[in-house]
């Protein structure tokens, strides 16, 4: 089922009215609450662009609600195989493969890393929500890499307050496109909703701040591979900062990893990249090292991952390749 959308044009007679009590006074069947988590979600829009609910609106302003897709139905346990670097009583660190969504949505209800946890483990934390226990952070269903999981509300509250206070730390590994004048820096700049296409980010003055810093491991042919520090934890944070540089990551479909790189390259060149895009077809970012305080026992906890072996291949066809 495809999200669904209600416009309003407001009317010549409405003058700085506030976004919410003008939504609520058109959709009178949709609960206050539900329409505070739209407005507070980005999904509500002001002539394109996300706003908060105590926007001011004015005649001829174009309001667009998005109703996302129902919830999945309730969650089922499933016996997938789980890569556990570590597991106490209190939470467990899985090293995710690429191509594994991490949590059901529509259209993805099974196979996920939370069916696989429930399989797994008799209890997981519901500070997130019923449709993702355990669950502290993300990534992305083609990032592989670490994850840290809570089996319990204490132990989940202690490692979100850590992440909030930018306390646990994680670094990733990324090839991406080009060689980058500057060999380490930072990208400051912040994040909203892509106006027209909701499953995309955007560099946004009025988003949520984003700090990511770059560090160039090794130049590669017309590549490179870097290391990254997350500071804030942002959805798609590093693919839209570093697509931002012009530099995105390779193979991301979605910030111009692909095809849009070939434009002005020899045909050699055309067909050596198309045969890799054949072959490497998730971005190319893993999430290769977390640490944090243990909430329980109060320990450093420090893991690693290596790079799976797409990326490894990848890179190997990049330092042999003569183009």
């Amino acid at each position: 089922m495809p999200e669904e959308t209600m416009t309003f044009i407001v009317p010549e007679d409405v003058f700085k009215e506030r976004l919410d009590k003008f939504i609520a006074a058109k959709l009178t069947s949709v609960t206050r609450a539900k329409l505070k988590r739209l407005i507070d979600n980005d999904y509500v829009t002001v002539n394109d662009e996300t706003t908060k609910a105590g926007y001011q609106l004015r005649p001829g302003d174009k309001v667009v609600v998005h109703f996302p897709p129902p919830e999945p139905p309730d969650l089922q346990p499933e016996d997938i195989p789980l890569d556990i670097l570590f597991e106490d009583e209190h939470l467990l660190v899985v090293n995710k493969p690429p191509d594994m969504v991490v949590h059901p949505a529509y259209g993805n209800n099974t196979g996920t890393l939370v069916n696989a946890l429930l399989a797994h483990c008799n209890s997981l934390s519901d500070v997130g929500g019923a449709k993702r226990p355990g669950l502290v952070h993300r990534l992305d269903k083609d990032t592989s890499g670490l994850l840290v999981v809570a089996k319990d509300d204490v132990t989940h509250v202690g490692l979100a307050k850590q992440l909030s206070a930018r306390k646990m730390e994680r670094e990733y590994r990324a090839i991406v496109w080009g060689h980058l004048e500057e060999k380490n820096g930072k990208v400051e700049a912040a994040l909203g909703r892509h106006r027209k296409d909701r499953t995309k980010m955007r560099i946004d003055p009025d988003g949520k701040h984003a700090v990511t810093f770059y560090e160039v491991i090794e130049e590669l042919a017309l590549t490179s591979l870097l290391r990254l520090n997350l500071q804030t934890g942002r959805t798609h944070q590093i693919r839209v900062h570093m697509a931002s540089l012009g530099h995105p990551v390779f193979s991301d479909t979605s910030y111009g990893g692909r095809g849009k790189q070939l434009s002005g390259m020899t045909p050699d060149r055309v067909r050596f990249f198309n045969r890799q895009f054949k072959k490497f077809k998730r971005q190319m970012l893993h999430a290769m090292s977390l640490s944090f305080i243990h909430p329980m026992t109060e320990k450093e906890m420090r893991f690693e991952s290596d790079l799976p072996d797409d990326m490894k291949k990848l890179l190997h066809v990049l330092r042999t390749a003569h183009v």
